[in-house]
């Protein structure tokens, strides 16, 4: 088989998340990437190896000097995140293609790496009010980080046309057929959008 990557990447509150698990549940030939990060784990409920691969930060600056990383960087201060060359090997190796979900510079990362082995779709929603909303719906953000990711938001916006295609996440059941299309679409017959393309 010839594996494949099909990349999400969009701000904070833009849905993509959810569109990944979707299309995780509905197809068996996709296989999800684990990220690499530094941070601690989120309570009992995430799994090293399931949810994230937890290292140290000595053990990631290490993988990174030894070239096993094929995109991180550091979000915030010692707090790395990145995706290892040998998870990507993994889902190959188990005969299915990588799903991601990352960052907008981590896909856009991917992308540049892969190429045209790669589709890189980025989620957005169709106005900053409807983000917003999103973000306060969450209940876990302060009018700080809000202003915060907000922010964020502006800049992560600015590389939407570096993408292969933009999905506008306005009515979650049309994105998620969408999505499934576009995957049919490049894993079967090889077609990826006109570059920056709005769907």
């Amino acid at each position: 088989m010839d594996g494949k990557l099909i990349i999400f990447s969009a701000p904070s509150g833009s849905g993509k998340t959810t569109i990944v698990k979707h299309l995780l549940s509905e197809n068996s030939n996709l296989g999800f990437s684990i990220s690499a990060c530094t941070r601690d784990r989120r309570g009992r409920s995430e799994e090293n190896g399931k949810d994230y691969y937890f290292l140290t930060p000595d053990d990631f600056k290490h993988k990174i000097d030894a070239g096993e990383f094929v995109e991180w960087e550091e979000v915030y201060t010692g707090a790395f995140y990145g995706t290892l060359k040998a998870e990507i090997q993994r889902v190959w190796d188990s005969g299915k293609h990588v799903l991601f979900d990352v960052d907008v510079q981590g896909g856009l990362k991917l992308k540049q790496y892969y190429g045209d082995k790669a589709l890189a779709v980025f989620v957005k929603v169709p106005d900053e009010e409807t983000l917003r909303q999103r973000l306060i719906g969450r209940g876990s953000e302060t009018e700080e980080s809000l202003s915060k990711r907000l922010f964020k938001v502006h800049f992560e916006m600015s590389f939407q046309d570096q993408f292969d295609v933009i999905l506008v996440n306005d009515e979650l059941e049309t994105s998620l057929q969408k999505a499934q299309k576009l995957v049919d679409n490049f894993v079967q017959r090889n077609e990826v959008p006109e570059k920056g393309m709005i769907i």
